[in-house]
């Protein structure tokens, strides 16, 4: 049996529960999984559903068919297959412990994505991209040339089919047009639990104010630098003992950690936005180990 995820965001109303089970149940569909969030302060209302077809369906017949039933409710709404990989393009600067995570859950089935590109501004990761058999592309990023950057990864997105892009310590500012164009499209790792500590050095300046919790937090990538709609957070205590290579050192693996989960939050449909903010349901039974690996 084929297995699909429905999702569906709307205005809060009585009857959508009713109308997409009724929906299911007359498509010979068996619901396996559902969560539902009903945001009272929007007035919005968000659903994730997860259901085996036992009559055969197809994704473009039950496409056709729940048109009508979401129309009046106005639905924003999809279904996915869930077999299906999402396309991504890895984005990577000079620091690789957040890309080398990825490519490791990839190799071993526990991020199940295809990995279409990975792009860089440096030839630092080569190698490695090259020793796993994925396409590199070095495209090199100045004061002057920004746009014609942009323009060709935008172009390498189209060209691969690309359906998400995933800055993985990737040291370059995208600009608004960028941000605009992708929007729920780019997730990002910001080497901070709250974007309080930003630059080059955040671990030295977190040493240096004698925090006891360091994190990370991955969200969507927007106009406004690093305060996109957060996806998924970490934290990891840290004391006084503590050298500033100490804090570098569990800071990356907090941040690979966190941008994994959400990596795998979205590609499993089960992330929303709901203004600038998220609603993340749980991870469905079965997927839960292989999303908190490590």
């Amino acid at each position: 049996m084929t297995a699909f995820v429905l999702t569906v965001t709307c205005p809060s109303r009585r009857g959508i529960v009713a109308a997409i089970s009724g929906f299911l149940n007359d498509a010979g569909c068996n619901i396996t999984d559902s969560a539902q969030f009903d945001d009272l302060e929007t007035g919005n209302f968000f659903t994730r559903t997860t259901f085996v077809s036992e009559t055969g369906a197809t994704l473009d017949q039950l496409i056709e068919t729940f048109g009508p039933i979401a129309a009046p409710f106005g639905m924003d709404w999809a279904i996915h297959d869930a077999a299906r990989r999402v396309k991504v393009v890895l984005m990577v600067s000079n620091f690789g412990h957040c890309l080398n995570d990825l490519l490791y859950r990839w190799r071993i089935g526990a991020l199940p994505i295809d990995i279409v590109a990975v792009v860089s501004n440096h030839l630092t990761y080569q190698k490695v991209v090259v020793n796993h058999d994925l396409p590199f592309h070095l495209i090199k990023v100045t004061k002057d040339n920004k746009a014609d950057a942009e323009a060709r990864l935008l172009a390498l997105v189209e060209d691969t089919g690309a359906e998400l892009v995933v800055l993985a310590r990737y040291m370059q500012v995208l600009s608004d047009a960028l941000c605009t164009k992708m929007s729920g499209r780019i997730i990002n790792i910001h080497h901070s639990f709250l974007p309080s500590f930003k630059g080059a050095n955040p671990y030295k300046q977190a040493y240096q104010r004698g925090v006891k919790l360091i994190g990370a937090t991955a969200h969507y990538v927007t106009a406004d630098l690093d305060e996109g709609p957060i996806i998924e957070q970490d934290t990891v205590r840290i004391t006084h003992a503590q050298s500033p290579d100490d804090y570098v050192s569990l800071g990356r693996d907090v941040e690979a950690a966190v941008l994994s989960r959400a990596i795998h939050a979205h590609i499993h449909h089960r992330v929303f936005l709901n203004g600038n903010k998220t609603v993340v349901f749980p991870a469905s039974p079965g997927s839960y180990a292989s999303e908190r690996m490590g």
